[in-house]
């Protein structure tokens, strides 16, 4: 005790010392989980199948499938993040094919093509979000409704058939590189998906737009209280990431080089899985991109390490199931342990 304490009566306050973070499981399952996750499985079927995964000619086959979801998934995880769902983004993505095919068909120039598909998705989110703000609906009701109606809505346009559209720049966009051009590591489709990872990481951690996404999903009425403008950040979330899915449209439209209103089936499951494998909760408020691209990226392995293993497609739905079963225990698992 100090003189000035004896004199005054009042007892001195010990010195605070600094907490030392405690290692647990929990922590090293947030941090390395799914990277991990990613090199078991690689492993796993370089082992079971050491003559055609583990080769650079599959492993470009695996970064070409993984833009395409990858890129779903950024959307996607703006939208988990804020506490939402969108079960449209595979209908999304065939819209968009079916849009940009049918522009180009028209002689419309490649950029304005490429426009209007990323277009048609960003006004299926709007409209998205106009029906969950204005009129209070639940976001899993109201994407479900659009998963039919948009897929509807391709098919419609497109004569309930594929669209051939004539060969354009787009159509390089993930194509197989030649062993002359192996010095670029991956094709322009994926380095596109890398960077718009980095700019919606670097927008999510830097912005006050990326900080009221995770308060709203963290605490819509606190955030409300604080006075960030909700519907209107909603409005933006919901429609940034439909046009996400609509820019995974593009990339699908250059992998199939028609506009395909079949496509894309499943591809909005397969998002969630890899957002949620990622680290997101589907409570909100939780979430990182890189996280999501890795998500993405064991998804399309799997996929992939099951084709080489010749498993038939009904096999590999059932792993999909199980995937997206796992992510969802995986994300409660989380919440216990840091509960």
């Amino acid at each position: 005790m100090t003189l000035s304490a004896k004199k005054s009566g009042v007892p001195s306050t010990p010195p605070v010392e600094a907490e030392i973070p405690k290692f647990s499981l929990s922590t090293l399952i947030g941090k390395l989980g799914t990277f991990l996750g990613l090199v078991f499985v690689v492993i796993l079927f370089s082992v079971l199948r050491k003559d055609t995964f583990p080769t650079f000619d599959n492993f470009e086959l695996i970064m070409l499938q993984t833009a395409v979801v990858g890129t779903a998934a950024l959307g996607m995880t703006m939208i988990i993040v804020s506490g939402g769902i969108d079960l449209s983004v595979g209908s999304n993505i065939a819209l968009c094919t079916v849009v940009i095919a049918l522009l180009l068909s028209h002689h419309m120039s490649v950029p304005l093509a490429a426009l209007g598909g990323i277009g048609a998705g960003a006004l299926c989110g709007l409209f998205i979000s106009f029906l969950i703000t204005t009129l209070k609906l639940s976001p899993f009701i109201v994407t479900l409704g659009m998963w039919g109606a948009v897929r509807g809505m391709a098919k419609g346009i497109a004569g309930d058939t594929t669209v051939v559209a004539p060969i354009t720049p787009l159509n390089n966009l993930l194509t197989t590189l030649t062993p002359a051009e192996h010095w670029k590591l991956f094709p322009p489709g994926v380095w596109l998906l890398l960077a718009l990872a980095v700019g919606v990481s670097a927008m999510l951690r830097y912005t006050r737009f990326g900080r009221h996404i995770f308060a709203i999903g963290s605490n819509e009425q606190t955030a409300r209280l604080c006075g960030i403008p909700v519907e209107k950040t909603k409005l933006l979330i919901y429609t940034i990431g439909a046009a996400f899915a609509g820019v995974a449209g593009l990339l699908q439209f250059s992998y199939l080089t028609v506009g395909d209103p079949t496509t894309a089936n499943g591809y909005e499951l397969q998002a969630i899985a890899a957002v949620v494998i990622g680290g997101a909760s589907l409570n909100g408020g939780q979430g990182s991109i890189l996280g999501s691209v890795l998500g993405a990226l064991i998804m399309t392995t799997i996929g992939n390490g099951c084709t080489k293993m010749d498993l038939p497609n009904w096999v590999q739905e059932i792993v999909t199931g199980a995937i997206i079963v796992f992510a969802v225990a995986l994300d409660r698992f989380r919440h216990k342990t840091s509960a």
